[in-house]
């Protein structure tokens, strides 16, 4: 059997059941498709991948292609649309069966359908890779996931998840021989920009299991994990694993069994529990995306709540550029732009800035970190907002952060504010008089 092998969110060797499975082949083409849909606006004046995510992901690749390397693979990275490049390879090499991991979001499912209807004689096969359970293990049918993540964790530590068999590993050790190294057009791929500031990550596989072992076995920041969390501009304060988990140059399996070698060896506190939980909140959103499908992108959400807003071009603006009238929000958003990461506690704070005080629509927010964030997670992303916005699994409905109370919480002496310039000479205020207003 000719086989091809997609890469997606899975740039692994390791803990990758897509793989394995594809590597009962007796040919194998391991494929990445670059889309330049990516690198254009779309629908919310944003693209769908900046250059953060882009540098990390292009390193990510080639991280990949040189473990690929030693056992008599390579990657084929083609540039264009996945419903014309698949076939073409399908049919230049005989291929019989086309594999990739399973993933959530409507277009990656409207993209795999396509696929399949071209390509009837095809076999086509989803492996679950994403995730710390496949669907068949989760202690309940994904069409009964509870509306809340409170009761779909109590479901899962009651039905004893974080034991051996729900997280084993299983390793690659072996691939099939490749159909004589194609050329590809990776030429073509976008220009890596430079960045503005020094990287905090590195893409690639072997980066995100040193990051993860650094973090717990070297720096044990993991034991005091739960009380660095909420820091503003530490990088030493939290996992940062979630570029790897993003682009699945790491899985979340790898990450659950660490964290469980780590409790055995050390020690198990509130802390060690808060990455698990962490965990499980990716999880949650994991199948939450693949349960409500389009509704994870509507404005009224999977509530279909329906909140009253409007787009104001210049308040998008101003929120995109740190140049609102919040110095923590102007800090935080300046970071982001910049390098592409914020933590956790800033995210939720500029979420909440423009959904509360600016009135936007929560889709273009949803739609700007899509294409900032280096650690973009489709689900886990649309998946927070909704829930933010108060339209999606938050059952107290719309969070409204108080903006004085976190800068006095979280940046009291204002280092994060200087350091980030969130002090505009020039802030954009929430209503705006110009040439066109009427006399009085």
């Amino acid at each position: 059997m000719h086989t091809l092998y997609w890469f997606t969110r899975d740039l692994r060797l390791h803990d990758n059941a897509a793989l394995l499975a594809a590597a009962r082949s007796d040919m194998l083409l391991c494929v990445f498709v670059v889309e330049p849909d990516w690198f254009s606006p779309g629908p919310f004046q944003c693209r769908i991948m900046g250059d953060h995510r882009w540098r990390f992901l292009w390193q990510s690749l080639m991280a990949l292609e040189r473990s690929l390397r030693p056992l008599g693979q390579r990657l084929h990275i083609a540039f264009g649309d996945p419903e014309e490049v698949i076939p073409e390879l399908v049919h230049d090499h005989g291929i019989d069966r086309v594999v990739r991991s399973r993933l959530p979001g409507t277009r990656e499912a409207g993209q795999w359908q396509s696929l399949q209807e071209r390509l009837p004689k095809t076999v086509f096969q989803q492996f679950e890779t994403l995730g710390l359970f496949t669907e068949g293990s989760l202690p309940m049918p994904l069409a009964e996931l509870p509306d809340t993540f409170s009761q779909f964790r109590k479901r899962v530590e009651k039905a004893g998840a974080r034991n051996a068999e729900a997280l084993r590993i299983r390793t690659l050790t072996a691939l099939p021989p490749a159909p004589g190294f194609p050329e590809d057009n990776r030429g073509l791929c976008p220009a890596i920009p430079e960045p503005l500031q020094p990287l905090l990550s590195i893409g690639g596989e072997a980066a995100g299991l040193e990051r993860l072992h650094r973090f717990l076995f070297e720096d044990h920041g993991i034991a005091r994990y739960k009380q660095t969390r909420n820091a503003l501009d530490d990088p030493d304060a939290y996992s940062r694993l979630s570029p790897w988990l993003a682009n699945g140059s790491v899985s979340a399996r790898e990450v659950a069994e660490t964290l469980a070698d780590y409790e055995r060896r050390h020690v198990k506190n509130d802390s060690t529990y808060w990455l698990w939980f962490e965990l499980l909140w990716r999880e949650y959103f994991h199948w939450y995306a693949f349960r409500h499908g389009a509704r994870l992108f509507r404005r009224d959400g999977v509530q279909r709540r329906k909140r009253n807003v409007s787009f104001y071009p210049h308040r998008f603006k101003a929120w995109c550029a740190g140049s609102t009238e919040y110095p923590l929000v102007n800090a935080a958003m300046n970071q982001l732009r910049e390098t592409g990461y914020i933590s956790n506690r800033c995210r939720q704070i500029v979420a909440s800035c423009l959904v509360n005080e600016l009135e936007l629509d929560w889709r273009y927010g949803a739609a700007w970190f899509e294409e900032q964030l280096v650690d973009y997670d489709v689900a886990s992303n649309y998946g927070n907002w909704q829930y933010l916005a108060g339209v999606g699994a938050d059952p107290r409905g719309l969070r409204h952060f108080n903006l004085d109370k976190q800068a006095e919480e979280f940046d009291p002496d204002g280092e994060f504010v200087t350091r980030w310039r969130g002090r505009s000479s020039q802030p954009v205020g929430l209503h705006l008089v110009d040439a066109a207003d009427w006399p009085v």
